[in-house]
């Protein structure tokens, strides 16, 4: 089916949009499932998701996909994460370069309980498209704002101790080069599924003037429809980034 576009500003999406992907165990167990169940139909949200954003012509995407946190899941889940995020990546991967998507991964990679072969795969699908330029898809893997924040930070103390950094020079163009995607713009949107409303350790640096849209339903039942929602939405807001509304007052 087709997106309804109507009332859509193409000329106005949001640039970088983040998708915490909310909701998989809990829509797995109203239906009597096991929680891998709703990891399965979570994919299927995301790629869904992923179509329309190539067709309303957004050029960033960063989905949530396995937090720093999520370790503490019981080992039969995360032994199931570990493996699926390696066989989604083999199995989207050709599909996602033929449409021009460039994959990249958010994250802390050193870990060592990260199997080696799912780092590989990470790399080889990162360099097959690293030339694509119609859409950046971020998986943000054993992702935490703070640790990314954190390690940006040593990274700069390190190089002002060994004197290739002056710090007093460092500003915020110097905690952005040193993040794990140095590139990635902020986050003009950040959608969060299931009806939770917080970060949850996401992006912080770059969601620093981000609107947020809470859709209030589980991430398998989210879809590209939704998206053209959440896009309307945003385009609807008064994005001031701290200004006063007019010459006269505003907050």
């Amino acid at each position: 089916m087709s997106l309804d576009l109507s009332g859509v500003d193409l000329e106005r999406v949001p640039r970088h949009v983040g998708l915490i992907l909310d909701g998989n165990g809990r829509w797995a167990n109203a239906r009597g499932l096991p929680r891998t169940a709703g990891h399965l139909a979570g994919e299927a949200a995301l790629f869904d998701t992923v179509e329309g954003a190539l067709e309303l012509g957004i050029e960033w995407v960063t989905a949530f996909t396995f937090s720093t946190e999520n370790w503490s899941r019981s080992e039969e889940e995360v032994e199931f994460l570990m493996w699926f995020n390696e066989d989604l990546l083999l199995r989207r991967r050709d599909e996602l370069h033929a449409q021009g998507v460039r994959m990249l991964f958010a994250g802390d990679m050193d870990d060592p309980r990260i199997p080696d072969r799912n780092r590989r795969h990470m790399a080889e699908a990162a360099e097959m498209t690293a030339g694509n330029d119609r859409l950046n898809l971020v998986f943000a893997f054993n992702y935490g704002s703070r640790r990314e924040i954190a390690r940006a930070a040593a990274a700069i103390a390190a190089k002002a101790a060994a004197g290739e950094i002056d710090p007093e020079e460092v500003d915020e163009d110097t905690v952005a080069a040193h993040l794990w995607v140095p590139d990635m713009p902020d986050v003009d949107l950040v959608i969060r599924s299931s009806g939770e409303h917080r970060l949850s350790n996401f992006l912080l640096w770059q969601s620093a003037y981000a609107e947020f849209y809470f859709p209030g339903i589980l991430w398998p039942d989210f879809n590209r429809h939704h998206l053209v929602e959440a896009v309307r939405e945003y385009q609807a807001r008064d994005r001031r980034f701290g200004s006063a509304r007019d010459a006269v007052g505003g907050n």
